[in-house]
């Protein structure tokens, strides 16, 4: 594609282009924002199907709201590749994702028109109202939007800011892109009628006036509301959304941009809270996407002429996410208490073959991270050997539930820690940089990180059987390629080794810092250690080494406050030890997004960045 296929798009350089635009432009408008889309994320790979489902919502949101004095939150931020076309960075595209490119998500240090910074679910309801009250208390005539989609509403955190919109009465519009539900035309039609008919000014203005005539008349002015709202809920599924305070319009078709623009200009003139239910298809304009939206929700480059995604030949090596799959299924067939949870990551963590083969033992409780950590609480307290498979970076979401409902109650709870230490493109959201920290601290927690494949199986067997809460931390993608064996060995509980035998120097390393850490110690002579535990330290093998050796140096992928470098300074001094200690970890910083090497690299946690670090240090 040349700069000619996109005669319309190439004159929008910011929203401000848009409202120049003639309404019967927009459509057009939205056809080359799409195919500009598939080509520019084709080249690049990123979030693709959920950003087609919402072209046509985008295009008209810049056109009827002043960004950025109006502001939009995007939810997540995976839909919005076409917000960040039109709002200046179209020709930057292609660098999404990598490093020094444009962000992943939504960034405000990125652009004005970023209103929040988002990556993790469920936030922008709360964000856009906080954002709201704060305006309306300095006199700003501002709207705010939260855009949220069909899953990221089930969280728990969207229906609590909901609750208290309603009850502060702000000025607040929230569109839930609905993508998960199909309207026959009949009745997507006479809903959009109805939407139309409902938004606008005369039939507010008339509900508004017969508010205050009956206001005089609770009873009647109740019976009018229970009316209103019965007749509604007959027709659209809002009743819930009226109960918690928001006057709810829809659903409507989310690609016909007309509706969309003659809604939102009615909706934009009303005051209080409000909800608008648009439905899309994710995938939209793209047949294999539309066909699989899952498949293509975040690609690698790929040719968009052919109907399929490029397929890597199958792998001698798999993945530590392939690693846990396989463990999953293999201790479920041999232990019928196991019982799987994923707060809705079932293809992310590798559950897809669990839930097939064990379909009444495995738990998908949408994005509801405190809820799957208490559920798995409650499973464990009659008897069950539930476990939990989540990211790293959401594990934090739900770390008072992993306090007060496992750890404090000392229960049976595996965690598989997925996307530990930096992940790569996905960028400072999504990374894993503080799970040693925070799980370190908590009193009858087992820490573990594995060196390799066939030590992650072993350290989820072990965790497993283990009598109370345990994690498994491992990184995204291919670990060093050790085989794993087929049997469900266990380790001993706070036992390390030594990788290689040398003198004067001992590295001791964590997880997927063992690797570079071997290479260091071979160009240096150093003695090894694979730590293999977080908590428990390996005491014993600490006092040996600090007899034998002069320094220590300690290599984890993990930002050094409170990780495992600081266990050992804090047992070292319990001891009385006195010896030089080097802590080698995450820098005190979000880091960037880029290639997970590129990042190690940045980082200096890469065998050339440790050697460094080590021969200045020792010099």
């Amino acid at each position: 594609m040349t700069g000619s296929d996109f005669p319309l798009l190439n004159t929008i350089h910011s929203p401000a282009d848009v409202r120049a635009l003639q309404e019967d432009q927009l459509k057009p408008l939205a056809d080359e924002l799409r195919s500009y889309l598939t080509h520019t994320v084709s080249l690049s790979g990123g979030h693709f199907s959920a950003g087609l489902g919402t072209v046509e919502l985008t295009v008209a949101l810049h056109y009827v709201f002043d960004t950025p004095s109006d502001q939009l939150v995007w939810d997540v931020g995976h839909q919005a590749y076409p917000h960040k076309i039109l709002t200046g960075r179209k020709d930057r595209m292609p660098t999404i994702r990598t490093k020094g490119g444009v962000s992943a998500f939504p960034c405000r240090a990125e652009s004005e028109y970023d209103a929040f910074g988002v990556g993790h679910s469920s936030t922008s309801i709360s964000a856009a109202l906080g954002m709201a009250i704060a305006s309306q208390l300095r006199g700003e005539d501002k709207k705010m939007v939260a855009i949220i989609g069909d899953g990221s509403i089930t969280g728990g955190m969207a229906f609590e800011a909901m609750n208290h919109a309603g009850d502060v009465n702000a000025n607040l519009l929230v569109i839930l892109n609905d993508n998960d539900m199909s309207i026959s035309p009949p009745v997507g039609a006479m809903n959009n009628y109805l939407t139309k008919v409902l938004s606008s000014k005369f039939y507010s203005s008339v509900r508004e006036e017969s508010k205050k005539a009956l206001a005089k008349m609770p009873s009647v002015w109740e019976l009018a509301r229970k009316t209103e709202e019965h007749v509604k809920g007959m027709i659209v599924p809002g009743t819930l959304f009226e109960e918690l305070g928001f006057n709810y319009f829809g659903p409507i078709d989310g690609h016909d941009v007309e509706m969309l623009v003659s809604t939102l200009e009615n909706l934009k003139e009303l005051t209080g809270p409000v909800f608008l239910h648009v439905v899309t298809k994710k995938g939209k304009g793209y047949a294999p996407a539309e066909k699989d939206p899952l498949a293509y929700h975040g690609v690698p480059a790929f040719d968009p002429t052919k109907d399929y995604l490029p397929k890597s030949a199958p792998s001698p090596h798999p993945t530590y996410t392939e690693v846990f799959g396989r463990w999953l299924v293999d201790m479920a067939a041999q232990d019928e208490r196991l019982l799987g949870i994923t707060p809705a990551m079932r293809e992310g963590s590798g559950l897809v073959e669990f839930s097939q083969k064990f379909p009444n033992r495995y738990f998908d409780v949408a994005i509801a991270e405190q809820h799957a950590v208490t559920l798995a609480a409650g499973q464990a307290c009659q008897g069950a050997k539930p476990v939990v498979a989540i990211y790293s970076t959401f594990l934090q979401r739900a770390y008072d539930q992993l306090i007060h409902d496992v750890a404090l109650q000392n229960l049976d709870v595996l965690f598989a820690l997925d996307r530990a230490g930096l992940v790569g493109p996905d960028g400072p959201t999504h990374a894993g940089a503080f799970d040693y920290s925070y799980l370190r601290c908590i009193p009858n927690m087992l820490v573990m990180a594995p060196a390799d494949e066939n030590e992650c199986r072993q350290m989820l067997t072990t965790g497993f059987h283990h009598q109370g809460p345990a994690s498994v931390r491992y990184p995204r993608g291919k670990g060093p390629g050790a085989s794993v064996d087929k049997d469900l060995s266990s380790l001993a509980i706070g036992k390390g080794e030594i990788r290689q035998k040398g003198s004067r120097i001992a590295i001791l390393a964590w997880g997927s810092m063992v690797t570079p850490a071997i290479e260091v110690g071979k160009k240096l002579g150093a003695t090894v250690a694979n730590m293999r535990f977080v908590k428990p330290l390996d005491e014993a093998l600490l006092l040996e080494l600090a007899k034998t050796h002069d320094v220590f140096v300690t290599v984890e992928e993990n930002v050094l406050a409170g990780g495992a470098g600081s266990a050992v300074n804090d047992f070292l001094q319990a001891q009385r030890i006195l010896m030089p200690v080097l802590n080698i970890g995450l820098p005190d910083m979000f880091v960037e997004q880029g290639s997970r090497e590129e990042l190690l690299a940045l980082c200096g946690l890469d065998a050339k960045g440790i050697l460094a670090k080590v021969e200045a240090f020792c010099a």
